[in-house]
Parts: structure tokens; C-alpha cells; sequence
């Protein structure tokens, strides 16, 4: 029998050259530069305490992608800002965010900065800065309307709402919450034999956050807490409220959850736990909000012994395959997702880099970037759309501490 995927599979390709068309005329029209994209980095220490001792950079840079052999041409500076470690392009395509990944905002708190964005130069124009509401965030996201901004404060362990205003600006917090209480054991469960990936268990550190498919519900992580929350999300006035189906999910004990990516279906989400570098399947009930562990497995090799941090999730458009950034390992795990959901390591490619903080798909689905944080590059990986493997296209793209990559597609 069909898979019910090939259908979906085929259809999304059909959409995808479909949607691409315009693009493509417009990225290769009379300067031919390319597709637009933006790059997060450090530019010093990153408030992690197995970071590198500084950062390489000067703030967010601006590059071009040929979607025709994945090399990032023309990389320049094109905001100075302190550890834009994350960023968010609004859906209006108007303006662009980052979170400045600090401690020292107003006395004691990170910050986040929003721009707006030409898009046929790249310039950014910096509109304003306002306070995260906690040190150290480390992850931002926006609502699918555009009128809010989610931050996760990784060392104030608290997450919080910051309203966006019709021309762009970032407003004052309308809402902030603490995670307190529970954290979870030094040493994960899970963790491969002979790890000393043990740092993040001394309280809660809020490390991801952002909203369900369809703008219902919003899914946090706490890597210290060992902990996913679930709120419901009410669009009229942007506060988040909890959630009766399941609040709070835990996962094994010191594993520490950092990323989470949901399948196309909305069904289906994938969380990546950094301490014990675990990937794991949960069914979510988009009436309840409710989160339904199914499976978990490793994203390393069999018999892989060591340390490792887990970094960054993604799942594929045609929802096939499932990638994961595994940092000391420098490895792109890539995994199959069966018509169930469940997942199953196939291969792990080598990052041609050290420590990848952050692998993001380009526009088009052919090409995998790795940003390689302590090597200073991001790589270009060619993607194989049938068997979602991955192989270097030989293209290096330095930049110093590169953290995050996005396109504007």
C-alpha cells in the first residue's frame, strides 16, 4: 500500500516549486545576488558555562545564497549588536528580531532589539531595544499573527511576552513567568557512557519557546527543570495561561530538554534533550495541548562513548526526516520518520566544523547549513530529497561565532 506520506511528499514538492517561482525571479533578477539571509553570533563570552572564552563577531551580518550550489556570497556587517545569538523575521517580512544574549541590560536583564528590514538591500534599521525580563535569554520566537514575541531567559529561568506594535517596536513585557521549585540531577539519565555533559542542573533555564502550529497553545522548555510546559495562548491579549490537559511534562532526570520542532502534521512534536543527546517522539493533542511520550532515541552512533551537548532540531518540510546537531561530536544526525512518527537514526555526517550551535534547512529544502560556532564557518551540506542525506558542496562561509542562520524566503 501507499504510503500516505508519498502523497503529502509529492504535493509539498509540487507547492514548494510553485512558491519558489517568485523567489527565484526575485532573488535572480537584475543584480542576481541571491537569496537573502541573516546570521546570528557572539561577539563575547555567550553566558553558557562551557562556552568559548569570546566571541569573533561584531553583531548580525547579512549574506546571500546561491540556491543553485548553496554558497554564502557577499557576508558583511549589517547591524552592530551584542550576542544576537537568535533571530526572528516578523511574517510581514518588515522587520527582523534578535534577542542580545547579555546580563547587564537596565541592571540585571538581557534584551531584545528589533529592526526593520529593506528587503531588496539587506540594511536593517535599528528601531528599539527593550528588556527581556531575564539574563541571558536564549531563545525567541513569534506568534503566527505577528502582534507578539516570545523570549525564554536561560539564566533568569523565566519566560515572557512582549507585544509588537503596528510599526515594528518591540513593547515593555505584558508577561512574565518564573519557573521555580524542581530541578533535575547533575548527571542525565540517558547520558552516553563516560559524559561529563553535566552543566545546566543548578536551577531552572528556560531554553526554548514558541508556539504551536496552529497559534493555540505554546510549548516550553527548561532544560534545569527537566521540564516541557505547555500554556494555552489567548491571540486578543497575549497572555499565557495554564494549560488543564498537561502542564508540564518531565522527561528523565537531568537529560535537560533544549529544542523542540514540530512535524508538518501538527501532531507530531520532537524535542532534543542536550544533556543526555536523546531525541524523543510525543504525540500532541491540538485540542487538549496535551503531550503524549512515544519513543526516545539516541542521536549518536551505537556505542558512542564521551561527552556531548545536543543543539538543534529540525524536521523537514515533506516531514520525512527529522535532523539534529549533536556539539564535541560535530555531527548532523539524520533520522527517518515513519508513517507513525517514529524516528530512526541512519547516518551521522560530519559538520566539517567544530561545535554546531545551530543547522538550519535554506529555502528551497536541497541545501543543510551548520553553524560551526568555535571553528568560525558555517558549512553548506547538498541534501538528498529522496534519502534526506546530507553531502558537503565544498562551500566555507567565515564568520566568526556564528550561532543562528535565517532565510528570507
Amino acid at each position: 500500500m501507499m504510503s500516505p506520506w508519498f502523497t503529502r511528499r509529492n504535493f509539498l514538492k509540487s507547492a514548494s516549486v510553485a512558491a519558489l517561482a517568485p523567489l527565484a525571479t526575485r532573488a535572480f533578477g537584475a543584480d542576481s545576488r541571491g537569496i537573502l539571509a541573516f546570521i546570528g553570533t557572539y561577539t563575547s563570552a555567550p553566558t553558557e558555562p562551557f562556552g568559548p572564552p569570546g566571541g569573533n563577531s561584531d553583531g548580525i551580518y547579512r549574506a546571500w545564497l546561491d540556491p543553485h550550489t548553496g554558497e554564502l556570497k557577499d557576508i558583511e556587517l549589517a547591524a552592530k549588536t551584542r550576542n544576537p545569538s537568535w533571530l526572528a523575521v516578523h511574517p510581514s517580512r518588515r522587520y527582523l528580531y534578535t534577542l542580545n544574549e547579555v546580563a547587564d541590560f537596565e541592571g540585571g536583564s538581557g534584551s531584545v532589539t528589533a529592526y526593520a528590514l529593506d528587503t531588496v538591500s539587506g540594511t536593517l534599521t535599528e528601531l528599539n531595544s527593550t528588556s527581556s525580563q531575564g539574563p541571558g535569554p536564549a531563545h525567541m520566537s513569534l506568534d503566527h499573527t505577528g502582534r507578539y514575541a516570545f523570549v525564554a531567559n536561560y539564566l533568569g529561568g523565566s519566560v515572557a511576552v512582549l507585544p509588537i506594535d503596528g510599526n515594528g517596536k518591540l513593547d515593555s513585557a505584558i508577561q512574565v513567568i518564573h519557573h521555580q521549585g524542581h530541578v533535575g540531577a547533575k548527571r542525565a539519565t540517558d547520558a552516553p557512557r563516560g559524559s561529563f555533559a553535566i552543566s545546566g542542573h543548578d536551577a531552572p533555564h528556560a531554553h526554548m519557546i514558541a508556539p504551536s502550529p496552529d497559534n493555540r497553545f505554546v510549548i516550553s522548555t527548561d532544560l534545569g527543570q527537566d521540564r516541557i510546559y505547555v500554556y494555552r495562548f489567548d491571540v486578543r491579549t497575549g497572555k499565557l495561561s495554564n494549560n488543564s490537559g498537561t502542564p508540564i511534562v518531565t522527561v528523565p532526570t537531568g537529560d535537560g530538554p533544549r529544542h523542540f520542532a514540530f512535524h508538518p502534521n501538527g501532531q507530531w512534536l520532537y524535542t532534543l534533550q542536550e544533556e543526555s543527546s536523546t531525541l524523543s517522539f510525543y504525540h500532541f493533542d491540538t485540542e487538549r495541548g496535551a503531550l503524549q511520550h512515544v519513543q526516545t532515541i539516541s542521536s549518536l552512533p551505537f556505542g558512542f562513548a564521551g561527552t556531548n551537548f545536543g543543539s538543534e532540531i529540525l524536521v523537514s518540510s515533506d516531514g520525512e526526516f527529522l535532523y539534529a546537531a549533536n556539539r564535541l561530536h560535530d555531527s548532523v544526525s539524520i533520522c527517518t520518520i515513519g508513517t507513525d512518527g517514529r524516528i530512526s537514526l541512519r547516518r551521522n555526517t560530519h559538520t566539517q566544523g567544530d561545535y554546531p550551535r545551530n543547522i538550519a534547512l535554506g529555502p528551497n529544502g536541497k541545501y543543510l547549513f551548520s553553524c560551526n560556532q568555535h571553528s568560525d564557518n558555517i558549512v553548506s551540506f547538498r541534501r538528498d530529497e529522496s534519502s534526506g542525506l546530507l553531502s558537503p558542496t565544498g562551500h566555507y562561509a567565515a564568520v566568526g561565532s556564528p550561532a543562528f542562520i535565517t532565510f528570507l524566503a
